[in-house]
């Protein structure tokens, strides 16, 4: 055994130094080395010799082209070919499976194109109809009033709440100290407005008659609640405009300031074409349904509804009523209560109003006002124009989304079609709730409504105290839509009497001017030119608080549809 080294480094270096002396290579006599292209690739022994598969026949123009591999038989796997090596000659291919693929992606579109087309133009000769006209009416007028009051004693005396609900609401009003009250608590329905009395959002209710199918809207009377009011609005077909008998409360109203000057004029704006006016509160103690206080009111509301755009004879009724008691709401007036009057009941009046010039047979446009989750997503509206049905597939504009109609409902009844002036609830299909908005419009696939940022429009100064000039922003109010938009440019001023446009634009607009101006939005809205379609080519501008202005649509300017 040998004797270990006196430190581990010096036994490390001579280990070493010993496996590094080998000899060195004779360099001389060395040929240099040269590489074999030809020579067998070099398989190791030692792993598993599997099949070489044969390479495919095919060849291109610029790819390297490569030899047909040998047969089995063969010892040696195939060569490479080499620069040198000349080109095997050129072989017909065999056919390439692109046209067939072309050929099923053609019939794949032409059935796409023939299922969209069978979707643009659903058969509705197989559903049948009642016959019965649905017709929407909203009540407005100034706080107080006794819209929701007789709202809900309308839908008492229709049969639409029964008499065990009625004494279950007289009973929480009596223990609250607020038993006159009862009546509205049918569409009043939240906490917040049984405690404080006022109608914060528009309440929605329905009821039946022989003859037609109803759908009661009933507005808040604050001004500020105008904007709920305007979306009310947008979806009726007849305005009740309840007027207070009681000394003062008239007056207050209908003085500036009051909302009942500003709802009826935002109800003509919003396309509200057929103005009753109900004297309410007619058996107060101090009227007793007094004519002459009744002659009065009729005297100082003509004019103005004359001039906001209502025909006398043609668009205006007025009538007596009692909201509270319900007299002449369902059943005519006896000569004992009130012996001066011999005209039909409200509901009378609203069964004969008549409801041509409807667009059934147009495109469908529905613009949406609200929208809710109920095992899918939920949009409701008023049907403007055309026809729906169950299974139809339809556009959301203006995100361009396709949507299936899985169900229709009018309040709780599933029907199978509805048709222009319907109030409905439509559950749809492929679409999230965050993806619906209010102001949003339901319309066919053949003919979408048109989206813009850019419109060209006739506006009419209501109210407003400086001067307006390009730049100014405000609050769109265009059906259900409530968008902000700025004045792009004044285009021109309108003579009121002769209708003609000036020349050089204005620098400036004041209340009382008519004028062409160019209306810039930051987003898409769905809208149309006026003469094509009203509905959604009238609109209103707010700004804190107040109606500015009134207005049509006169040019889409920038379209975003595509």
């Amino acid at each position: 055994m040998s004797a270990p080294p006196e430190s581990w480094d010096e036994d490390l270096a001579q280990h070493t130094e010993k496996k590094l002396s080998v000899q060195p290579i004779a360099t001389t006599s060395t040929s240099s080395f040269k590489f074999n292209m030809r020579a067998a690739e070099f398989v190791p022994s030692w792993l598993p010799q599997d099949p070489v598969p044969a390479p495919t026949q095919t060849y291109s123009a610029s790819a390297p082209v490569v030899a047909p591999a040998p047969s089995p038989a063969a010892a040696s796997p195939p060569r490479p070919v080499v620069k040198s090596d000349p080109p095997p000659p050129a072989a017909s291919a065999p056919a390439a499976p692109a046209p067939a693929a072309k050929t099923s992606a053609a019939a794949g579109a032409v059935a796409k194109k023939a299922t969209v087309a069978a979707a643009k133009d659903p058969d509705f000769s197989d559903i049948k109809d009642d016959g019965r006209e649905t017709l929407n009416i909203i009540f407005i007028g100034h706080v107080d009033a006794g819209k929701s009051t007789m709202s809900g004693h309308i839908m008492y005396l229709t049969g639409m709440v029964d008499k065990r609900t009625m004494e279950k609401y007289q009973n929480e009003a009596r223990e609250e100290g607020k038993e006159s009250w009862y009546l509205s608590w049918v569409m009043d329905l939240n906490d917040e407005e049984r405690s404080k009395g006022k109608t914060v959002e528009y309440g929605r209710g329905y009821f039946e008659t022989e003859k037609r199918r109803f759908t009661v809207l009933d507005a808040p009377g604050h001004k500020l609640y105008v904007p709920s009011m305007l979306g009310g609005a947008a979806q009726a077909d007849v305005g009740v405009l309840v007027l207070s008998a009681r000394r003062g409360e008239f007056e207050t109203g209908f003085e500036r300031g009051g909302q009942t000057r500003e709802h009826a004029m935002l109800a003509r704006t919003a396309g509200v074409k057929h103005l009753i006016c109900v004297v309410n509160k007619m058996d107060e103690p101090t009227v007793m349904w007094s004519k002459e206080r009744y002659d009065e009111i009729v005297a100082k509301i003509n004019p103005f509804l004359k001039n906001v755009g209502f025909k006398e004879k043609k668009d205006l009724d007025y009538l007596p009523v009692s909201g509270f008691s319900g007299a002449n709401l369902k059943e005519r007036l006896t000569k004992d209560v009130c012996p001066w009057y011999d005209g039909p009941s409200l509901l009378e009046l609203l069964d004969n109003i008549d409801l041509s010039g409807r667009k059934v047979e147009g495109p469908l446009m529905m613009p949406i006002s609200d929208k809710f989750k109920d095992m899918g997503t939920v949009v409701t509206g008023k049907i403007e124009s055309g026809r729906v049905k169950k299974g139809q597939q339809v556009l959301i504009m203006p995100n361009r989304k396709q949507v299936e109609v899985l169900a229709i409902y009018i309040e709780d009844q599933e029907i199978p079609h509805a048709k222009s002036g319907d109030n409905v609830r439509i559950r749809l299909k492929n679409v999230e709730e965050e993806d619906v908005m209010p102001g949003f419009v339901l319309c066919g696939l053949s003919n979408p409504v048109h989206t813009v940022t850019s419109f060209d429009a006739e506006i009419v100064i209501v109210e407003h105290k400086s001067i307006i000039c390009a730049g100014w922003n405000c609050v769109l109010h265009a059906h259900t839509l409530a968008e902000e938009v700025s004045i792009g440019s004044l285009l021109h001023m309108v003579d009121k009497k002769t209708n003609k446009r000036s020349r050089h634009p204005p620098k400036f607009l004041k209340q009382g001017d008519k004028a062409v101006v160019q209306l810039d939005t930051s987003q898409a809205v769905c809208l149309e030119p006026f003469k094509e379609f009203e509905q959604l080519g009238r609109f209103t501008l707010r700004d804190e608080g107040k109606t500015v202005a009134i207005g049509k649509v006169l040019k889409l300017k920038e379209t975003a549809t595509q």
